[in-house]
């Protein structure tokens, strides 16, 4: 069942099945194949009649697509995720205290824990966010923490996302279709709940009003539009939360505040979610051919009169050059060893590194720094010659525009084939509300699995798919 070196969370190393797996698979002996694929079929109907697609960039033409869907849940125990969700509130309270300090005093440079070029020298650093206090003190309302997992008790993270992380509306649905077709799978285990999350979101976004809210604070979402790949979410959200879905041009200042247009006239804004990226979210203070954003929103958010969610500037805490220094961070900031651990990670800005990298790239992941969605990535041991050597240029050019990692031994879960199950790997970005009121982390996340066999590539957009993520209750 499980390669060797691999370590395969429903059968371990030793082909013993794991406690967390032991109803699901009593419940599989049980099942007939033919209801399963039809089952499956079912799974896949249903995500189409929803519409939870998302767009392929990168082409001639944009393209839609289905979300591949495995009907085999992920399963964690909660004595796992208890530790997992120490780790992640840790790293959250180092990322939200750095951007704090990044924007302010910038006591980690002083100090000499992080080179000063690493924020300077950063297209991610927005200068015009120095000195500027968001309200609550939160810079990430909303994160997600991509792990993976290499043993039983060894869990990596892999990347954070601190901007405008995506895939929540995918780990909603993905329950709610297990929940319809397998109502007695869940009778067999104590799954804790996800469907909180939308109104957890309301919740600790309403408690990041700023000071100029006055009585019951109104959300709203801020979307690029229709062709943006996570419309779907975009407009998922908000509608679970009630709050309103609105673009750039149904919004603008009004009397010092942000005013969306209402049957009733405009009406003020207290917490904007936006899911539009930093360089279009204003055009009088960052690109000026933006049409998504809203001009002026930047002055009146430095005045306290909106709170942008996550606050611009974020995207300096998820950097993948700023990754390498995450051990120091959360140490300078918590005064605690991280409980989580990076991946080794080797800066190609660097000389030394750039050179083992370069003489060793048929055996590592090389990434852009400011990368997302699997593009922009080799994975050397399953490159072919000719694409090391076209990266290999781009890597020379730009050595500054890269990291690097070893390839890690992923952990498997098994899949629905019609074969029978088998182990496929996978990632799980699990996701974290922030607000001065604590930090609640829902338990399970999105588990993104390569459907292809062998495959390390997790991203929907290069082929991987999603599975339903359970942590049971002891």
């Amino acid at each position: 069942m499980s390669d060797e070196k691999i370590f395969d969370e429903m059968w371990g190393r030793d082909e013993q099945l794991r406690d967390p797996y032991a109803n699901f698979q009593s419940w599989f002996d049980g099942e007939d194949p033919a209801r399963l694929r039809a089952k499956q079929r079912e799974a896949d109907d249903l995500f189409r009649l929803t519409g939870i697609t998302f767009n392929v960039y990168g082409r001639q033409e944009a393209e839609e697509r289905l979300i591949p869907f495995d009907i085999v849940p992920r399963v964690i125990a909660q004595r796992e995720w208890q530790k997992l969700s120490r780790g992640i509130e840790q790293r959250v309270r180092a990322i939200n205290a750095f951007l704090n300090d990044i924007y302010g005093r910038q006591e980690i440079i002083k100090a000499g824990r992080l080179p000063q070029e690493m924020i300077a020298k950063n297209a991610a650093f927005l200068p015009q966010m120095i000195g500027v206090h968001p309200p609550g003190g939160v810079y990430t309302h909303i994160v997600g923490i991509d792990l993976v997992r290499t043993d039983d008790n060894e869990f990596y993270v892999l990347e954070d996302n601190a901007r405008t992380p995506s895939g929540v509306s995918y780990m909603l649905e993905n329950r709610e279709t297990m929940l319809h077709m397998f109502p007695e799978l869940f009778a067999k285990n104590n799954v804790l709940p996800v469907s909180t999350y939308p109104a957890d979101l309301r919740r600790s976004l309403s408690a990041c009003a700023p000071p100029a809210c006055d009585g019951p604070p109104t959300v709203a979402v801020l979307t690029p539009g229709i062709y943006n790949s996570a419309y779907f979410e975009h407009s998922f959200l908000a509608d679970q939360m009630g709050a309103e879905l609105v673009e750039g041009h149904d919004l603008r200042v009004v009397d010092g505040r942000v005013a969306m247009r209402t049957t009733r006239g405009y009406q003020p804004i207290d917490v904007l979610y936006r899911r539009v990226d930093d360089d279009f979210l204003d055009p009088l203070n960052f690109n000026p051919d933006s049409q998504l954003g809203v001009p002026g929103i930047m002055d009146v958010y430095r005045a306290g009169g909106i709170t942008i969610a996550n606050a611009p500037g974020s995207g300096i805490a998820d950097d993948k050059a700023i990754y390498s220094y995450m051990p120091e961070i959360v140490e300078f900031y918590t005064g605690e060893r991280p409980l989580l651990q990076n991946v080794p990670t080797w800066r190609c800005s660097d000389k030394e590194s750039l050179q083992y990298v370069l003489d060793n790239l048929s055996d590592l992941v090389v990434k852009e720094v400011h990368g997302s969605g699997g593009y922009g990535m080799l994975i050397g041991p399953t490159a072919s010659k000719k694409e090391i050597a076209e990266f290999r240029k781009k890597l020379e050019a730009r050595p500054g525009n890269y990291i690097a990692q070893p390839t890690l031994s992923l952990s498997t879960v098994p899949i629905f084939t019609n074969k029978g199950l088998s182990p496929r790997h996978v990632d799980l970005r699990p996701f974290v509300l922030v607000s001065p009121e604590g930090i609640n982390i829902t338990p399970g996340g999105l588990t993104r699995v390569a459907l292809k066999k062998g495959s390390l590539v997790v991203n929907s957009s290069q082929g991987g798919g999603t599975k339903d993520t359970w942590v049971l209750e002891d």
